[in-house]
């Protein structure tokens, strides 16, 4: 008998807010599926706000509220049974941060969870990573954010190692990521990864998605540590206004996406991994997974 659900993620990150909404299909004797539906982005820099001031702006208070507003009605008209709201970094350090769930909750039904770094990390492991890695290799997963990355070490398939860091884009943006940060996430890197002879990276993020699509490679195949360090070195070469214009990159990707790939490049460095694969996953995609299989908790629509 086949079963179709619609579930949704929504990720309050730091430099974005993400609706993503998704088909579970079940039939008997067979694999669940989980199917894009829809996924819509609005470019809300909250660490923008909370990184150099502390708080959350009002304008950036009330657009929040608003785009929560429209994807509650978008959840509602698409049949959505359960979603989970995860806000990340810039809200979970913002001293104004629980006033503004309540508020939204108040304004557009929708209940936003703030979660820290390693139950975000967690639930970014909850995702169909394991179909991307092979069972003989180790790998170092990192995801990057606005304002933290998430780092998780798999071995034998299996998750080892997990820790958060307060380096993200937006921070790297507004000079806001200390020394000693980089200092404490080198040395993480190199002890958790010493004793592997031959590690790969892989990648999560709309900025290594971005880089991978450029590159035209084909699915399932890597970028090298020489070609993301060249693209680096291509991206710096350009203006803001060029990587828009020239790069055809959006506005609010032409900043970040420059920390971003120096964050990937030290990984690589530091891990001494010569290849990054590049799968398009990431917390929305752990979200559903982990409502599908209860191990987060859910609302109705």
């Amino acid at each position: 008998m086949l079963s179709i659900k619609k579930y949704a993620a929504i990720d309050i990150g730091s430099n974005a807010v993400r609706l993503f909404i998704s088909y579970i299909i079940s039939e008997e004797h067979k694999d669940v599926k989980f199917k894009k539906n829809e996924l819509v982005r609005v470019p809300i820099r909250l660490g923008a706000d909370v990184f150099i001031n502390k708080k959350i702006s009002k304008e950036n208070e009330e657009r929040l509220k608003d785009t929560m507003l429209a994807f509650y009605l978008l959840m509602k008209a698409h049949k959505v049974e359960l979603y989970k709201a995860c806000a990340t970094s810039a809200m979970r350090e913002a001293t104004n941060g629980k006033r503004i769930t309540e508020s939204i909750r108040k304004y557009s039904g929708i209940h936003i969870d703030i979660i820290n770094g390693n139950v975000e990390a967690n639930i970014i492991a909850a995702t169909d990573i394991k179909s991307f890695i092979n069972n003989d290799k180790d790998y170092l997963y990192v995801d990057v954010g606005g304002g933290s990355t998430e780092f998780s070490i798999f071995h034998n398939g299996q998750k080892t190692e997990s820790k958060s860091f307060k380096i993200g884009t937006v921070r790297l943006l507004n000079n806001t990521v200390k020394p000693n940060n980089w200092t404490a996430l080198e040395k993480w890197i190199k002890k958790v990864t010493n004793n592997f002879d031959d590690v790969n990276v892989i990648g999560s993020g709309g900025n290594i998605n971005k880089i991978f699509k450029l590159s035209r490679k084909t699915n399932n195949k890597p970028l090298t540590y020489f070609y993301l360090l060249s693209f680096y070195k291509r991206l710096k070469s350009y203006t803001y206004e060029g990587r828009v214009t020239e790069l055809d990159l959006n506005q609010d990707r032409a900043d970040v996406i420059v920390p971003a790939t120096e964050i990937y490049l030290s990984a690589m460095k530091w891990s001494n991994a010569k290849y990054i694969y590049v799968p398009k996953i990431g917390l929305s995609d752990g979200i559903i997974k982990s409502i599908y299989n209860q191990t987060v908790s859910s609302y109705p629509i």
